[in-house]
C-alpha cells in the first residue's frame, strides 16, 4: 500500500484547527442526526469547515473530522483505545512493541509466502465458481468469505472452521481482535498443540515466541490471533466490497487495471481513502488534550471520523473522485501510529488476490440492472450487496 506523504504528529499530537464556533454559535450537528447513516458526507463538510473539534453529546464523545488532525489523533499517545478490549492496543505499554514486533516479521518471508498461496487459492476456487453463474451478489458469494479463508490460512486453522469463524468476525470480532469466549475456547486447544508441535504457520510462531525470555501467556496468544481473525471480520469484507464497488463504478479504471495489474495496490488504497469500511474510530483521553481548537478533558473519548479526513479537500484534491492514479492518497483506513491495525498486510493482500482471480475468472463482470446500491451505516459503512452479472 502506498505510504502516507502527510507530515507525522509532532509531540504537541493535534495541530491547531481554526474555525471553531464559540457557544454564541448554532447548536453543533451531531452524528446522531436523522439521515446521517445514509448521507454522512454533508454533515462531514460542515464539520470540517466550521467544527474541527466540537463534542457532539448526542454521540457522547469529541468529533475530530480534518485529515491532519485525525493522523495525529490517531498516533498520539495521550489518545488510546478505550476498554473493553484484550488487544495490542490495550496491552502494557512496557511490552507493547515487543508483541507488535512478533507478528509483522511473521508476515514477511516463508509465512508471506504461505499466506499468499493460500488466499490466491481460495480466491481463485470461489471466482470459478461464480465463473459458471450468470449473475450473483459479491458480497454474499465472495466478499463474506474470503476476508475469513485467509485469516484462517494465515494462523493454519482447519478450514472446515471457516465457517464458525467468519460468523464470529460477523458477531463482533473487529480488525482490533476484541474476545469472544467461544473463540477463546476454540484457540486454546490449537495453542496447546501449536506449543507442543510447532509449524510453519503464524499460530506456532505466537505459540513459541518469547518475550524478556519467557513464552507469551495462552491469553495473550490467544489476543493477537484474535487481531489476525479480525481481519476476516465485518470491516475487511466492507472495504473489499467497496473496493469491487469502486472498480465496477468507472470501467475504464477497471480496464486499466486489468491491463496493469501493478496498479491494483493503488486502487485498493484509493478505495480505502474515498470509502473506508471503519468511518469511525474511537480513542480516549488518558489526560487532557490541548490543541488549536480546544481541550479534550482526560477521560473523554474521541471520534476520528476516518470517513471525514479521506474527503478533506485541503489534503486531496477533488476528494469525492475514485481516482487509481492519485498520488499519495494518505489513506487512514487500518489506523495510524501505535494503533496501525497489524492486519493491515493481510487485507491488502486479499483485496489483491481477490481483484486478480475476479479479472482471470469474470473477464464480462458489470453491473446488473439497477447499478451500484447505496453504501449505509455510521461506524462502519459499505455497500451491503453487489448484485452483478458475470457473462
Amino acid at each position: 500500500m502506498p505510504s502516507e506523504v502527510a507530515e507525522a504528529p509532532g509531540a504537541g499530537g493535534l495541530r491547531p484547527a481554526p474555525g471553531h464556533r464559540g457557544p454564541d454559535g448554532p447548536p453543533p450537528p451531531s452524528l446522531r442526526a436523522p439521515g446521517v447513516d445514509r448521507d454522512p458526507y454533508p454533515l462531514y463538510r460542515t464539520l470540517r469547515t466550521s467544527y474541527p473539534l466540537v463534542h457532539d453529546e448526542a454521540f457522547g464523545a469529541w468529533l475530530v473530522s480534518r485529515y491532519g488532525d485525525v493522523r495525529a489523533a490517531l498516533a498520539d499517545p495521550r489518545l488510546v483505545a478505550p476498554p473493553p478490549g484484550r488487544t495490542l492496543a490495550h496491552l502494557e505499554d512496557r511490552i507493547h512493541a515487543a508483541h507488535r514486533a512478533l507478528l509483522q516479521p511473521a508476515l514477511r518471508g516463508r509465512a508471506l509466502s504461505v499466506l499468499r498461496a493460500g488466499v490466491e487459492r481460495a480466491a481463485y476456487v470461489l471466482a470459478r465458481r461464480l465463473s459458471e453463474r450468470r449473475e450473483a451478489d459479491l458480497v454474499a458469494e465472495f466478499c463474506q468469505w474470503l476476508p475469513a479463508v485467509a485469516a484462517v490460512t494465515v494462523l493454519g486453522l482447519p478450514h472446515e472452521d471457516t465457517a464458525r469463524v467468519r460468523q464470529w468476525c460477523r458477531e463482533g470480532l473487529t480488525h482490533l481482535g476484541d474476545g469472544h469466549r467461544d473463540l477463546d475456547a476454540f484457540l486454546r486447544p490449537h495453542v496447546a498443540r501449536r506449543r507442543a508441535r510447532p509449524g510453519g504457520d503464524l499460530l506456532s510462531v505466537l505459540s513459541t515466541a518469547r518475550a524478556d525470555g519467557s513464552r507469551l501467556p495462552d491469553e495473550t496468544v490467544v489476543g493477537l490471533a484474535g487481531t489476525l481473525l479480525g481481519a476476516g471480520g465485518e470491516a475487511t469484507h466492507l472495504a473489499l466490497a467497496s473496493f469491487l464497488a469502486n472498480l465496477l463504478d468507472h470501467p475504464a479504471q477497471l480496464r486499466l487495471v486489468r491491463e496493469r495489474p501493478v496498479l491494483i495496490p493503488a486502487a485498493w488504497a484509493e478505495s480505502l481513502r474515498r470509502d473506508p469500511a471503519v468511518h469511525i474510530v474511537l480513542r480516549r483521553a488518558l489526560v487532557p488534550v490541548v490543541t488549536g481548537a480546544g481541550t479534550i478533558p482526560a477521560g473523554a473519548d474521541v471520534a476520528c471520523l476516518v470517513g471525514a479526513a479521506g474527503r478533506d479537500p485541503t489534503r486531496f484534491a477533488v476528494p469525492d473522485r475514485y481516482d487509481i492514479l492519485r498520488p499519495a492518497p494518505g489513506q487512514l483506513a487500518f489506523g495510524a501510529g501505535r494503533h496501525r491495525c497489524l492486519g493491515v498486510q493481510l487485507a491488502r493482500l486479499t483485496a489483491e488476490c481477490a481483484l486478480r482471480a475476479l479479472l482471470e475468472a469474470l473477464p464480462h463482470l458489470r453491473w446488473a440492472p439497477g447499478g451500484r446500491p447505496a453504501s449505509t451505516g455510521l461506524v462502519t459503512r459499505g455497500p451491503k450487496t453487489l448484485p452483478v452479472l458475470l457473462g
